[in-house]
């Protein structure tokens, strides 16, 4: 693909899903991943059943479904479905009022195929307006939960303990202390911190080369045997019961599958129940696939529709065969992603097992101490939330840092969707807040026979949100003043800025005496949807690597210019300065005749160009000499010569060879008339603006030549590619630069 791709046609021709990699790309790290994927999903799929009030096989049944149904329709490279908790209180509220299971069932038919439809619909947008500080407060808050959670079997569970039942634990988080205390089990205690040690020190120690077995999944095969040499040497320690996985036996099909009841398909409660449970669901799943994508090392985007799809799918088979909901979730995918998987094959093998255990692996899998899954979720919770993403969060300012503490808190306060709402309705705050301070720039420029003169410039874009902050201004504005209300870099202005701007001007401006003058205002404005996107991105200038990338720097930041895409820049002193501390992009050669700023022509930061003047383009040993320091010492990759149409300098010299061809020729024209470019016989009064041009390009060739000549050190630069000479020409009416790029002085 050429470097100079449309953007837009690169997003059309590149799609999401195609970044991904093939399922078998990676089983070395797929299959460990999936199998610990399936020990730590295996015990919530049971919990998050009962606390539903569902049958125990629901929550297998719908782990199976997330697993291998979801898994290979979905394009999400790591994120894991299955049964969640966030939605355990509406299932179990649903059930009761629904009067019988079945019921509810058609209710979670009928609410897969709505999220079905929504997305088809494609609404699964919702998900890149979600703030990466709510995102980050979800994976925090989970992780907290995730920690407390795992308290009491990280002690020990013992079967007389009242209230201590693996449901409301992985489902409130939030564990009674004084009972874990009473439930304390020194083997557990053991299998806790031994796992613990092996998780914290494994990448520290030579067993990092150990590829085959990943430390979780070596953590859950020693629990097993550290605990069966428990049972035959050290009794006391010996883990049974509800310290152990259990599952339960399954008969038949008969015993598992459970069929939905459509004679109740034309209840309201159900519809109601049913577009419940596609809502929560649905952004319960798109905000787990924005935290997976998150937390990817390789930062791959998961297309939302697609998701939604995906999760509609399950969630109807799940009511077909007696599920309970299933979204994206987020404990599973963080502990997928820990264990190192790359592929969909993970999360398609833990299903696959899940499936495996329903029917044959029962005794096996209940002898896995729930300590060593304790262990393995303690370390992926501490990840999630570890200190130092509270730190990062904090110094990102109080704009990120409260929404986040905020989601958080709401979270672990409330239930995942409602700690999410609370966390965007702060983030939301800062965003008006924001918006409030930031729609103009105002200031005072003059004082004269004690009228004051202001100036008030407006933003890029100017939004309904910026109201109260531009009327206060406004309304507060001296009587009798002066005020000059300049529109020209709006992009967009808003209908009500519009009628706010009116209602000023022509009622209590002239109430109160003040001049008004506005200029720069369009006679419509349509939204930023409306506008075409830039054929070209700007690189950012620690890209900015040869002289090519800085000529196609300017070339695009000319073209930006030449569209209306500029944004005022105004900065104080200070702030000026840090703009300096950077080395220069391009030394800039223009006629004096030139007067237009550079730095708006050619769409540039601060401080990114040296501009230097030279009569006619013509360049003497001085400056070439300031231009072999501008890229020597500073450190300039870009030797461009600009030179403009309708020099006044160059036809002011024709027009008096004109009039007095007996006189010497001027110092601008001698150079271009003694290579031949014209002859004095040939001088017309109807040809000079044609000349002129002429001209100005034969002495930008000639200067560009010069400097090759008389600066050694140019020339072996230019030559080497470590500096690059260009000329370029401005249309003064367009504003449009035509580059002209000598490929052979830019590249090695």
């Amino acid at each position: 693909m050429s470097k100079n791709q449309p953007f837009k046609q690169l997003i059309e021709n590149r799609h999401i899903e195609d970044i991904g990699r093939s399922v078998f790309s990676s089983p070395g790290k797929d299959i460990p991943a999936g199998i610990v994927v399936f020990l730590v999903a295996l015990p919530l799929c049971l919990g998050i059943a009962l606390a539903s009030g569902a049958p125990l096989i629901s929550g297998l049944i719908s782990g199976i479904i997330g697993g291998v149904v979801i898994g290979a329709i979905s394009k999400s490279e790591v994120s894991v479905s299955g049964p969640a908790a966030s939605l355990s209180a509406v299932v179990l509220v649903a059930i009761n009022k629904l009067d019988s299971f079945e019921i509810f069932l058609l209710a979670l038919f009928i609410g897969g195929l709505l999220q079905l439809v929504f997305g088809l619909l494609k609404a699964g947008l919702i998900a890149d307006y979600m703030p990466t500080s709510i995102i980050k407060g979800l994976l925090a808050a989970i992780g907290l939960i995730l920690v407390f959670a795992q308290i009491p079997y990280a002690f020990g569970v013992k079967e007389d303990s009242e209230g201590m039942d693996f449901t409301t634990l992985m489902t409130t988080g939030f564990p009674d202390f004084n009972q874990v205390v009473q439930s304390f089990s020194p083997g557990a205690v053991f299998l806790t911190i031994f796992s613990l040690a092996l998780l914290i020190f494994w990448d520290k120690t030579f067993l990092k080369k150990i590829k085959l077995f990943p430390p979780f999944l070596m953590v859950v095969i020693l629990g097993v045997v550290i605990n069966t040499i428990f049972k035959f040497l050290l009794p006391a320690f010996y883990l049974d019961g509800i310290q152990l996985v259990n599952i339960p036996e399954v008969d038949g099909w008969s015993s598992v599958i459970t069929f939905p009841d459509f004679g109740a398909i034309v209840s309201f409660q159900v519809w109601t129940y049913a577009f419940t449970i596609a809502l929560i669901a649905s952004i319960a799943s798109l905000l787990a696939i924005e935290a997976a994508d998150n937390l990817d090392p390789h930062k791959r985007r998961s297309p939302p529709n697609r998701e939604l799809v995906a999760q509609g799918i399950g969630n109807s088979l799940a009511g077909l065969l007696g599920g309970i909901p299933i979204t994206s979730v987020i404990v599973r995918s963080s502990v997928n992603i820990e264990a190192g998987a790359e592929t969909k094959l993970s999360t398609i093998l833990h299903g696959l097992l899940l499936t495996a255990s329903v029917l044959f692996l029962s005794s096996v899998i209940n002898q896995i101490p729930l300590a060593s899954l304790a262990a393995i979720l303690l370390v992926v919770g501490y990840k999630l939330a570890s200190i130092s993403t509270f730190k990062d969060m904090f110094k990102k300012g109080l704009s990120q840092f409260i929404p986040f503490v905020v989601t958080v808190l709401g979270i672990l306060l409330t239930d995942v969707l409602l700690g999410v709402l609370i966390g965007t309705a702060s983030s939301v705050f800062f965003l008006l807040r924001g918006n409030y301070y930031n729609p103009f720039f105002i200031e005072e420029t003059s004082k004269s026979n004690k009228k004051k003169s202001i100036r008030l410039e407006l933003s890029n874009e100017v939004s309904f949100l910026n109201k109260p902050a531009i009327k206060r201004t406004l309304w507060n504005l001296p009587h009798k003043s002066k005020v000059i209300i300049d529109a020209t870099f709006s992009s967009y202005i808003d209908r009500d800025v519009l009628g706010i701007l009116n209602d000023f001007q022509n009622t209590f401006a002239k109430e109160n005496e003040i001049d008004v003058n506005v200029i720069g205002l369009r006679e419509s404005y349509k939204p930023k949807s409306d506008i075409k996107m830039e054929t070209n991105v700007l690189l950012p200038k620690k890209e900015l690597i040869t002289p090519e990338d800085v000529l196609n720097y300017l070339r695009d930041g000319n073209k930006r210019y030449v569209d209306g895409n500029l944004v005022s820049r105004r900065f104080r002193n200070k702030e000026l300065l840090d703009f300096i501390k950077d080395a220069p992009l391009a030394v800039v050669i223009n006629c004096i005749d030139m007067r237009e700023p550079l730095n708006m022509l050619l769409n540039t930061g601060i401080g990114d160009l040296i501009p230097l003047k030279a009569a006619a383009n013509l360049l003497d040993k001085n400056l070439i000499q300031t231009s072999e320091m501008a890229c020597s010492f500073q450190g300039a990759k870009l030797i461009l010569l600009l030179g403009n149409n309708k020099n006044r300098l160059i036809k002011h010299a024709l027009i008096q060879q004109v009039k007095n061809p007996e006189n010497p020729i001027s110092f601008l024209l001698e150079p271009a008339f003694h290579a031949g470019v014209y002859a004095a016989d040939e001088l017309k009064e109807n040809n000079l603006n044609e000349l002129t041009d002429k001209i100005t390009l034969f002495n930008l060739t000639l200067s560009k030549s010069k400097i090759l000549k008389e600066s050694s050190w140019l020339n072996e630069a230019i030559q080497s590619g470590k500096v690059g000479i260009a000329t370029a020409f401005l249309d003064r009416k367009t504003g449009a630069i035509q580059f002209s790029i000598p490929e052979e002085n830019l590249v090695p």
